[in-house]
């Protein structure tokens, strides 16, 4: 399971109420109320301050909270949850905006007539960007880390993904994309486990963007680590061995025109079932 603060980002309101109404119809509310206090975001810029506030309460005390809000809201575009705040980010469907917006259809004729550009392949791009700025809430620096999960199908097509910019795109490979529930499981179990490690300052400087590069540190350091037990642990009857480890540094890795109104629904959301809406690898 996830540690510390988890954060949910929906398309729309009406999305995001009619996917609660439906777990807490399933028990999956009751569920993750066992493990996790639960904060929503809502159009009240107050009530969503108090929210946030709360959370972070929650995440502090070890208790640990899932806060679920909109891609095009005021937490998406404003507030950061690094460290602990948040270990986790999960975007579910691809954020688009209303294209019945007299604004968007504006810029989208204007940009067909001036540059070429097809409305389709503006509002893909502007649902990506939309999407990293989401992921950027949680991974704020070098030493930060978190994990990802895009729960639509629709990110591992390649007009979506390659959108995507490039400090995302780097991890997804053949080995994180369309991945059963099972298998992401695992992956975030042992990604967690090896986060849990102490790095030395120096690991820490040499990592880089590639994620091969990173990994292969990290077996270099857990390989060391269990000689250095083996060794401790056979000396300790001839000698005193001191052993000097650095602090815990870990692997780095709004209401606008763009919100849906509670009446539209996208016509490219896809229908998820209902072990999807489970939302299990949370």
């Amino acid at each position: 399971s996830v540690p510390d603060g988890i954060v949910t980002f929906f398309t729309s309101y009406q999305y995001m109420e009619k996917t609660i109404a439906h777990w807490d119809e399933m028990g999956i509310i009751r569920q993750l109320l066992a493990h996790k206090l639960i904060f929503i975001e809502t159009k009240d810029v107050v009530e969503t301050s108090i929210a946030y506030d709360n959370y972070k309460r929650a995440c502090n005390i070890g208790r640990g909270a899932i806060f679920f809000s909109i891609a095009r809201g005021k937490v998406a575009e404003g507030i950061d949850f690094k460290g602990h705040y948040g270990r986790c980010v999960v975007c579910i469907g691809v954020p688009y905006q209303y294209t019945q917006s007299h604004v968007l259809r504006t810029r989208l004729e204007y940009l067909l007539t001036k540059h070429q550009i097809r409305e389709a392949d503006f509002l893909t791009f502007d649902a990506m960007r939309q999407t990293a700025q989401c992921i950027g809430r949680v991974i704020r620096s070098k030493k930060d880390y978190g994990i990802v999960i895009l729960a639509d199908a629709r990110f591992a097509k390649n007009d979506k993904r390659d959108k995507l910019p490039g400090w995302v795109l780097q991890f997804l490979n053949e080995f994180n994309v369309s991945i059963t529930t099972e298998e992401a499981l695992s992956t975030i179990g042992r990604f967690l486990r090896q986060m849990g490690q102490p790095f030395s300052q120096q690991d820490l400087d040499s990592i880089q963007l590639d994620p091969i590069a990173a990994i292969e540190i990290i077996k270099t350091h857990l390989v060391q680590s269990n000689k250095n037990k083996n060794l401790l642990h056979s000396n300790t009857k001839t000698a005193t061995t001191q052993h000097s480890f650095s602090e815990n540094n870990h692997l780095a890795t709004q209401d606008d025109d763009g919100i849906p109104p509670d009446d539209y629904v996208d016509n490219e959301d896809v229908k998820m079932e209902e072990d999807d809406l489970s939302m299990s690898g949370l």
